[in-house]
């Protein structure tokens, strides 16, 4: 399932600009004359030092303050800040706090956090249900992190009945959306016939779309297809690559189907793999 947001990554990419020390005067006389938006801002220009030394504390403070007009980006960003305890001690049931402000207003970034909140039961009770309720609210909006998480507790029946149908509903919509995590799991729904008919051309086009991105698990699903001649021709070649690639970024599995495959294949077949998986770089999304 998908994991919260990197700590202060909102934050980071309020200021998208860099900034003087002149700048950040400006910025902070309208801070001081409470405007919100400014406050914000100036958080943001502590996180990253921009105009000034970097300092998480003070970032924590700017933030508090636009948070406490109810700002929804602070009352996220504060929520982070507890969740992380980065310029606050750790806290989860104040981070909890500003999250749910923040989700109550709409807020999809912090629907789906107060919704991990709950699954893993940090500064709450765990409940599945409340975590769906909230994965859902960011769902309907669109929010491709919150699809992939309701419909994986679809799959596995947490909080809401088991329901495959459902799950591969949500999957799809943040795959077409490009959500990697998304396109692996559609593809394994296809590749195992839980909920759409067995597909393995529609297995091989997800995990294809999710291993151009850097998934590893699709990349060595991907591999896997190839070997067994699933969906695709059998073709050692493809199937070492691809391994390959996913071998190196820790799954140990793929380093162990990998190792099989060369097995299969001629010095000069594996020659040629390599050289595939040195080429190869990510596509976006």
């Amino acid at each position: 399932m998908a994991k919260r947001w990197m700590i202060w990554f909102v934050a980071m990419f309020m200021a998208c600009t860099s900034a003087t020390a002149s700048d950040f005067e400006e910025v902070r006389k309208a801070a001081e004359q409470g405007l919100a938006e400014a406050q914000v801002r100036l958080g943001s220009m502590y996180v990253r030092g921009e105009g000034v030394p970097q300092d998480d504390k003070q970032a924590v403070e700017w933030f508090r303050k636009a948070a406490e007009q109810g700002n929804a980006d602070a009352q996220f960003i504060l929520g982070m800040a507890y969740d992380e305890g980065k310029g606050v001690p750790q806290d989860y049931k104040q981070a909890v706090e500003w999250y749910r402000k923040a989700a109550e207003q709409g807020y999809a970034d912090a629907q789906v956090n107060l919704g991990w909140m709950y699954y893993k039961g940090e500064g709450v009770p765990q409940d599945y249900k409340q975590a769906v309720e909230w994965f859902r609210k960011a769902a309907e909006q669109g929010y491709t992190p919150a699809q992939f998480s309701l419909g994986a507790m679809y799959v596995a029946g947490q909080g809401v009945p088991q329901d495959y149908k459902q799950a591969v509903e949500w999957h799809r919509k943040a795959a077409e959306q490009g959500y990697a995590d998304a396109q692996f799991s559609l593809g394994w729904m296809y590749a195992a016939g839980q909920g759409v008919p067995q597909d393995y051309k529609q297995a091989v086009e997800w995990h294809r779309k999710a291993a151009e991105q850097g998934n590893a698990k699709a990349q060595y699903g991907l591999g896997l297809m190839y070997y067994a001649s699933k969906g695709v021709p059998q073709d050692y070649v493809q199937a070492h690559m691809w391994t390959n690639i996913s071998a190196s970024q820790g799954d140990a599995g793929a380093v162990k189907l990998r190792d099989e495959i060369a097995k299969l294949m001629t010095p000069a077949q594996i020659a040629q793999a390599q050289e595939l998986a040195r080429n190869w770089k990510p596509k976006e999304p």
